[in-house]
This record gives structure tokens, C-alpha cells and sequence, in this order.
């Protein structure tokens, strides 16, 4: 794997794993962002953007906690993030690893920023698009 992309993606998601999801320094500012599957596929373009659906998203769970369980490089410019998110509903009570616990994220990688992210909710349906097994 390319050190340089595996330390690029591990900047983004070594934070998240602690709880901090604020820091935006290794995204481009004009990042793609596919929200490929889920209750509410989507896609965007630009900090802003990607800031303001991923505080909807967070806003809706308590004792979100996400924890990255493997980084697998596909080339030489994507890295796939398998992860798993635990968490309660903050309206419904559900608990998320009853839906969407086991995600993956697909981290395009240029130089030393994130251009592009394609996440998903259901890892099978990445290793599907993917034309690859798990």
C-alpha cells in the first residue's frame, strides 16, 4: 500500500475514531462527495457542503463512535475504509448497528488531499460496485 495515501486517509479518520470530526485539513476544497447508498443517496461538491450533511448526519445519533476495522488500497489513487459505527437514534432509540453498522468509504487520494469520497452505508454494496469480494 502507499504509505503516503494510507497516511493521507488515516489523518481524516484517526480523529473521527476519537470523536473529533472537525478537522477538514487533508479534504480539497473542492471535494466530490457521493453518499452512494442508504436511506438518502446523495452527492455534493465543496467543504461546505460536505460539512453541513455530515453535521445533519451526526446530529441525529447519540454515542456516535465509528471504528475502522481495515484500509485496503485499490490503486494507486483510491484507498476503501471498511468501518463500523455504533450509536443510538436520538428520536428513535434504534441503535445503529441494527441498520447501517458496517460501512465502507471509498478515499480518492491526490498528493496529499482527499479530492473525492464515495460512502456507503452497506459495505456489500462497496464490494459490489466494486466487482470485489469482502
Amino acid at each position: 500500500m502507499s504509505q503516503e495515501n494510507l497516511e493521507v486517509v488515516r489523518a481524516i479518520f484517526g480523529p473521527w475514531e476519537r470523536g473529533d470530526y472537525s478537522s477538514a485539513e487533508r479534504l480539497d476544497s473542492e471535494i466530490e462527495y457521493v453518499v452512494a447508498d442508504g436511506p438518502e443517496p446523495c452527492s455534493g461538491r465543496g467543504l461546505a457542503g460536505l460539512g453541513q450533511a455530515w453535521r445533519a448526519w451526526i446530529s441525529a445519533w447519540e454515542d456516535l463512535s465509528i471504528q475502522v476495522d481495515e484500509y485496503r488500497e485499490l490503486d494507486d489513487e483510491r484507498v476503501l475504509v471498511l468501518a463500523r459505527k455504533t450509536g443510538r437514534g436520538k428520536h428513535s432509540g434504534l441503535e445503529i448497528d441494527h441498520m447501517h453498522a458496517k460501512s465502507a468509504v471509498i478515499c480518492h487520494v491526490h498528493g496529499d488531499k482527499v479530492p473525492k469520497v464515495v460512502l456507503y452505508y452497506d459495505r456489500a454494496a462497496a464490494f459490489s460496485d466494486l466487482g470485489i469480494s469482502e
